[in-house]
């Protein structure tokens, strides 16, 4: 076999361009950054003579806690159009944070939010969608909430936060698991899952949780393949060890909250890594590959003498793939994260001493670990020019040439994409990318994504108020956009034809300037078109919820 090589395709930001953090809007002056506010008894309007002011309530609006949950399914009221009868049936799960603010002084960023999953049971005969809205019951909001007055206290720090009424100095809760990153059904069961923890499986009519599902702990040990850093590194992990395990109570294995489903095979691909490699040069990277009955098929783990952050990563029919997000050890910032006057993660910075990004292309099986002339080392990465920081993919396909050259072909989203050309030559900002999930791993023509027109001064990249539609065949795009002060999260693509994009898209409006929620309907195929709107239904008043972030449909 030729040496392969690895063509990266992103989709999202334009060159160069730095998303700000989720919790402050940029270009915004002096004017005082939060990350929630007390919603407002009555609506709030506000002028849109200074679209600095509107635009900082706007950002604001995304983030404001919602405490009510459903006891029974409610009734969506359809404002726009009407669900088509072909639409399969079966129900949009969304999860993300809830409450931002306790009722003791102290907030916390919105990627330590406690778990409020969302349900949209679409009946396409009926015509009709019933909504419902649970906070997943985690031990950290078993800890937090007074069950008897409903009250919150927040005690764990979490990774992102710094408590204001809490205990700084000495607070050791770190690892918050708050179930708020990602769900996903498989064999039957439905869970919750959070970057860095076991999974909160919930019952998926209810939306009771069941509880933590040790998904990792029970496996055997999977064997262990590539370079070992040295004696010096393997000592300092042991150290590490009793107190990572111990004082912060993190698990061995961190459970990565991004999975793969590889629809040919009809597996479950999960990925873990060590608790300690967070602060050592070196990873250690674990795949887990289930059948559609939860049986483990395979497990492989994989050494790399380098020190990298995996959010999001991608598989191909023959390979695992992996961003090098490089990082380091920030002894400045881990002196005031220990002291509490900083967020935990602000102990890790980005490691800016090499000017490449490795792309590690990593053997599924066993016929592909074979390091003999003829045969690419998986070890030796595939540098991609200049540093890039990769947040999410869409797919990852692989392809031969006319000489026998296999190429990877990777649809991702990141940051400082300086010298690697936007797919489809699409240069605004842009995240959430998806595709027709019966094509992941396997070469597709569409990628959907979220993204901003950039028609708003104080806010030209986020949050994000368009959907486009790729096509990477004729390098064309499409795009469908909500409306003036209304925001988007993550589509989700609905299947329903034996064409790729023959089906639906499903997002949430986010009306901050009414403060309202609405299930969103489009026709995949017509967007750019004026007829792509299908259906709009409006979450009621009492129940809107905060900006979501990864969904899951499950076909009834």
């Amino acid at each position: 076999m030729q040496a392969r090589s690895c063509h990266l395709i992103p989709s999202k930001f334009p060159v160069p361009v730095k998303l700000p953090p989720v919790h402050k809007p940029p270009l915004l002056g002096k004017v005082p950054h939060a990350i929630s506010i007390t919603v407002p008894s009555r609506q709030v309007s506000t002028p849109d003579v200074d679209d600095t002011v509107a635009a900082f309530w706007d950002y604001q609006f995304l983030f404001v806690s919602q405490r009510s949950e459903t006891a029974e399914p409610v009734s969506l009221r359809v404002v726009d159009g009407a669900i088509p009868p072909d639409f399969p049936s079966g129900t949009y799960f969304l999860t993300g944070p809830g409450v931002f603010t306790d009722d003791h002084g102290s907030t916390v960023h919105p990627l330590d939010g406690h778990g409020y999953l969302r349900a949209f049971t679409i009946d396409g005969k009926k015509g009709r969608v019933k909504f419902m809205a649970k906070y997943i019951k985690t031990e950290a909001q078993a800890e937090e909430r007074d069950p008897m007055t409903g009250t919150w206290r927040f005690t764990h720090r979490g990774p992102f936060s710094v408590l204001k009424g809490g205990k700084k100095v000495g607070n050791t809760k770190v690892m918050k698991n708050v179930a708020n990153t990602s769900v996903l059904r498989w064999g039957g069961r439905l869970f919750c899952l959070w970057e860095g923890g076991d999974p909160y499986e919930i019952e998926s009519t209810s939306l009771d949780t069941i509880g933590k599902f040790d998904v990792i702990d029970s496996l055997e040990s999977a064997p262990q393949r590539g370079l070992k850093s040295g004696d010096l590194w393997d000592i300092a992990a042991e150290m590490l060890k009793p107190i990572l395990y111990g004082v912060f109570n993190m698990p061995p294995k961190r459970l990565l909250s991004h999975y793969k489903i590889d629809a040919k095979r009809k597996r479950l691909l999960i990925m873990s890594c060590n608790a300690e490699d967070m602060l050592l040069p070196r990873s250690h990277f674990t795949f887990y590959e289930f059948d559609s009955d939860f049986k483990l098929v395979q497990s492989k783990e994989f050494n790399i003498p380098d020190h990298l952050m995996i959010h999001d990563w991608a598989f191909t029919e023959t390979h695992y793939i992996l961003f090098g997000n490089r990082i380091k050890l920030d002894v400045p910032g881990s002196m005031t994260a220990v002291c509490g006057l900083s967020p935990m993660i602000s102990a890790l910075s980005v490691n800016p001493s090499k000017p490449t990004s490795p792309i590690y292309l990593l053997p599924r099986f066993a016929n592909e670990a074979k390091t003999n002339a003829g045969e690419r080392d998986w070890r030796v990465p595939v540098e991609a020019p200049l540093q890039m920081w990769v947040l999410h993919v869409g797919n990852a396909f692989e392809r031969r040439d006319e000489k026998g050259n296999v190429k990877v072909q990777i649809q991702a989203s990141g940051y400082d994409w300086e010298s690697v050309n936007p797919l489809n030559d699409w240069d605004k900002a842009s995240d959430f990318p998806i595709i027709n999930q019966e094509y992941s791993g396997s070469k597709n023509k569409y990628v959907y994504a979220a993204t901003t027109s950039g028609s708003r001064r104080a806010l030209p990249h986020f949050p994000f108020d368009m959907v486009v539609k790729l096509n990477t065949a004729d390098g064309s795009t499409q795009t469908w956009s909500v409306g003036c002060r209304r925001f988007i999260g993550e589509p989700i693509f609905v299947p329903k034809g034996a064409e790729e994009d023959d089906g639906y898209l499903l997002i949430v409006e986010y009306a901050v300037s009414t403060q309202r929620c609405y299930l969103v309907v489009l026709n995949s195929k017509q967007i750019g078109e004026s007829n792509a709107l299908v259906a709009r239904l409006e979450v009621p008043r009492d129940l809107n919820f905060p900006l979501g972030f990864h969904g899951f449909w499950a076909p009834t």
